[in-house]
């Protein structure tokens, strides 16, 4: 199992950059950052945008990946997103991973109503998000692109030079509801989830996580897709117990994820304070008592090859970024 860590951008580059290096340094898979303008109890504070985030991220580690965790429509258009994406995969030589998700029409989409924006219908949610994802697929695939849709327009929109990883960067999908599992049966290389809201404990919550993956395992399979070809990623501090609270919490949830089959897990660095409160030093016991063990990239282990599964995961595409490029 793989293991990724979330650094919210809500910090000064002078205190961020360590943790950046250290999440390299200690061997996390891959490391993320929120890609919001404001983020629920956090949107009165500090906060940096992902794009320039990440490209000071990818200047200072050199071998884990890094990616948006994730990036939304709600004021995202294809078109600048798919030139800042082609930016981010050249500057970290084909490390980025492009995390994307419907966002919300709720209370907490500041993200939207910072514009002065209205709220759309959950139904008209999924089909602007599947819009935006099957629009910057083609962005960022063809040379030139055309579109014109219900949500978005792009006219004669360029791409060059391409993605340094092809046929493109691999697009990591979150997705809860069925018309969004639809969206990452169809154009993802990884699938995201948070689980169930509203757990009343961590036993239901995990109930709730597996019945979403068996879930998804029926979308791919409507949609032609082997279930090997599609890597599972689960957010597992959107549940109740915090994975880095503890040494004991994080391998719980480490042991309940690799049970339901996922191939991937994401923690978020300790804060000081809620969300995400716990101790750096548990960061760092897990770090080197705990990651070596499980098989990702701080065990040294080679990348799993594609014949070994149905099709290109998020893996596999990884390992066609420099030799594509070149």
């Amino acid at each position: 199992m793989r293991v990724g860590i979330v650094i919210l951008p809500e910090h000064r580059w002078w205190a961020a950059e360590p943790r950046w290096r250290a999440a390299d340094e200690y061997g996390f898979d891959h490391a993320w950052t929120y890609d919001h303008l404001g983020w629920r109890t956090l949107v009165d504070g500090p906060w940096f945008d992902s794009v320039p985030t990440l490209t000071a991220a990818a200047m200072v580690t050199s071998t884990i990946r890094l990616g948006t965790f994730v990036t939304t429509p709600n004021f995202r258009h294809p078109v600048p997103l798919a030139r800042s994406v082609l930016a981010l995969d050249d500057i970290s030589d084909g490390r980025f991973l492009l995390g994307v998700g419907s966002g919300s029409s709720g209370p907490a989409n500041y993200d939207g109503k910072v514009f002065g924006g209205t709220d759309i219908t959950p139904r008209q949610v999924a089909e602007r998000f599947d819009e935006f994802v099957a629009l910057t697929d083609k962005l960022l695939r063809q040379p030139r692109t055309t579109h014109s849709g219900r949500w978005f327009e792009a006219a004669a929109a360029r791409s060059a030079p391409g993605c340094v990883q092809r046929p493109r960067v691999p697009f990591l999908v979150a997705a809860n509801g069925p018309r969004a599992m639809a969206t990452a049966a169809k154009h993802g290389q990884g699938w995201v989830t948070t689980g169930k809201p509203d757990a009343a404990d961590l036993e239901q919550w995990w109930r709730g996580v597996t019945e979403l993956a068996e879930r998804f395992d029926g979308v791919l399979e409507q949609h032609g897709r082997d279930r090997a070809s599609v890597d599972r990623y689960v957010s597992v501090d959107a549940s109740p117990v915090f994975s880095l609270s503890s040494v004991g919490a994080f391998e719980e949830h480490a042991g309940r994820a690799a049970a339901a089959g996922f191939t991937d897990l994401v923690v978020h660095w300790p804060r000081p304070d809620s969300p995400y409160a716990g101790q750096e030093t548990t960061l760092e016991h897990v770090a080197a008592e705990l990651l070596p063990g499980l098989g990702g990239r701080a065990a040294g282990l080679g990348e799993r090859g594609e014949q070994e599964r149905g099709g290109p995961t998020v893996t596999d595409w990884s390992q066609q970024g420099r030799s594509a490029h070149g």
